[in-house]
């Protein structure tokens, strides 16, 4: 050490910093030693760092005994949040995992979910500055921009009249590209060729809906419209319907069927959606066919129809209809207008296409994770009476069993009890167990296990949308839904929905053990712990969650429920219940990210 006594002139500037970085170093572990020894904080430091290596180790086993604690009530600590990067994600969607696989057909750009051994066991946080939600029906004119920061779209579209910032707020004027005056004089001009109004249609479906202002003002005419669109540039398309108040989910039209059952629709509207529907011998043309009802009608304004330098995808366009005997209600400006046949196609007949009939084995109401076909589905392929206009109006359609019922054993009488079940059940939720249904605080619903849409039947006049879940392993209840006049899609619990974080006011599921049996099998696919993380994730904050399962079950959830920092209450079932069911109702904490919260 003779070396510190040196003049500083005769010292080695490099040696001098080397040893003192060396000396600092020594004393800082001595320090930090100290502390961890002889403190508390070591204890805590400790715990922490435990838990967050059990959160993000690629070791299987230690997640799934994190995963068998938490369940059993045994892990003291709440399951720590997701880093501030994570405010939108979503794990079937996730860009960087997307980017790595084929284009062909925007394959990178559907559904690609991680094993629940790769996902992080964590809860998605807020974004800084996050507000409880605008509610509806204001939210379908502005919401909190601090709640979505993503200005691409005002910026790319404010002109065409999609959403521009105004002081805290996005404000959407209710415009598109293909209507940038709006969205009301655009239905009008629909309305002179199709029956907007009455109670005719009632079910829609609009491809690559922008921020879903056609969706938002189709409400007033009574037509409910499931609005979709990829992750894309635009970043949160979707996300801004959900903010809205608008039923839409995120999805994209690549190589495989789009999961809703055959016949869905009386109205498919695609403005500017960019699908190129007579690529790969019309295959995507096929698949608004099998979604479509008969009698019901195709809207498809901008590119191609009468766009310049696309005289041939036009001429195409007209053939594929021309080959399914659509009738051809308007051409107007560049929007084409076409009516599908109520009856059987009218194939096999020749032409240009090469289009064919599906085999009579196929079933067109199969759509998880199913190929798309490039034959026709065949409207005698699903029993009954569910054309445009033999079907009845809305609403009288909600309470009406339809012909799709009969597909499950004792269809109709099984109808008839699961909606006057639900009535009840809405009764006893909204009056005894003080939920805040038919309420401004309730906009987007979600029925995780809907069966035959009984829980969205009962909520019909009130001022919600439910997306319905009919999950891909149980009966295929869901055509039932959409001839109510009511919206859904196929899911399997043991993924991620494709949905943003903060999506949802209420959740509601009852039987959730059913979600994750292997059919037939007290085995299970996945665990509970993982499914009720990702109910989280969807979970706006003050939001609300209603499970109804066997009180072993409801025990467990509890104590999965505070590991998420929900707050819960535990009731009886409703007295005329001959079910061995309790109902747990949380509440999702409003919790910020520590660096948020200053």
């Amino acid at each position: 050490m003779g070396h510190l006594n040196l003049p500083a002139s005769k010292r080695n500037p490099r040696q001098w910093k080397l040893l003192d970085l060396v000396s600092a170093a020594f004393f800082g572990l001595v320090f930090l030693f100290f502390l961890l020894v002889f403190t508390p904080l070591g204890d805590s430091l400790a715990a922490s760092g435990r838990q967050a290596l059990l959160l993000s180790t690629s070791d299987p086993r230690q997640r799934l005994r994190l995963v068998e604690l938490i369940e059993a009530g045994r892990h003291p600590q709440q399951i720590e949040a997701c880093s501030e990067h994570t405010v939108d994600h979503m794990p079937c969607e996730d860009p960087r995992r997307n980017s790595q696989l084929s284009r062909e057909m925007n394959y990178y750009r559907e559904r690609h979910c991680p094993l629940p051994d790769e996902t992080p066991l964590c809860l998605i946080p807020p974004p800084n500055g996050y507000k409880i939600p605008v509610q509806w029906p204001q939210s379908l004119h502005k919401i909190w921009h601090a709640n979505m920061p993503h200005n691409k779209i005002a910026d790319r579209k404010g002109h065409q009249g999609w959403m521009k910032e105004e002081g805290e707020y996005f404000v959407f004027p209710g415009g598109g590209t293909m209507f940038p005056e709006g969205a009301i004089p655009y239905i009008e001009k629909l309305g002179q060729y199709i029956p907007i109004s009455g109670g005719i249609l009632r079910t829609a479906l609009d491809m690559g809906c922008g921020v879903a202002s056609f969706g938002g003002y189709m409400l007033k005419e009574g037509i409910l419209t499931l609005s979709f669109a990829p992750r894309d540039s635009h970043k949160a398309q979707i996300q801004f319907a959900l903010e809205r108040g608008i039923p839409a989910f995120v999805a994209m039209l690549g190589t495989r069927r789009l999961p809703f059952p055959a016949f869905s629709f009386d109205l498919v509207h695609c403005s500017r959606c960019l699908i190129p529907f007579t690529a790969y011998n019309a295959t995507y043309f096929i698949e608004v066919d099998r979604l479509l009802r008969p009698g019901g009608y195709l809207v498809i304004s901008g590119p191609p129809v009468q766009w310049a330098k696309q005289d041939k995808e036009w001429a195409d366009l007209q053939g594929v209809a021309r080959a399914l005997c659509y009738e051809l209600i308007a051409v107007d400006g560049n929007t084409v207008i076409w009516k599908k046949p109520a009856g059987d196609s009218c194939l096999p007949n020749q032409n240009e296409f090469g289009l064919e009939l599906c085999e009579e084995t196929d079933d067109p109401s199969y759509a998880w994770y199913l190929k798309l076909k490039k034959c026709v589905s065949r409207a005698s392929s699903v029993n009954g009476e569910y054309a445009v206009g033999t079907i009845p109006k809305w609403p009288d359609r909600v309470t009406k069993a339809p012909s799709r019922a009969m597909l499950v054993k004792n269809g109709i009488d099984l109808f008839e009890a699961d909606t006057r079940r639900w009535v009840r059940r809405l009764a006893y939720y909204k009056n005894s167990l003080n939920v805040k249904l038919g309420t401004q605080a309730m906009r987007n619903v979600m029925d995780m296990n809907a069966f035959f849409g009984g829980f969205a039947a009962a909520l019909a006049s009130d001022p919600v949308w439910v997306m319905n879940i009919v999950p891909a392993g149980k009966l295929s209840t869901l055509g039932v839904i959409f001839d109510r006049g009511l919206i859904g899609v196929y899911h399997d619990w043991c993924e991620p929905f494709s949905t943003y974080p903060r999506t949802y006011d209420l959740i509601h599921v009852a039987g959730i053990e059913s979600l994750i049996k292997s059919p037939g099998s007290s085995k299970n696919r996945c665990n509970l712990v993982d499914l009720i993380v990702e109910m989280d994730r969807m979970l706006r904050p003050e939001g609300t969650v209603m499970i109804r399962d066997s009180p072993e079950v409801i025990d467990r959830v509890d104590h999965i429920a505070h590991a998420v920092r929900w707050t819960t209450i535990i009731h009886e079932k409703e007295p005329e219940s001959q079910g061995r069911e309790k109902i747990l109702v949380a509440t999702k904490s409003f919790w910020k990210l520590p660096s948020a919260s200053h």
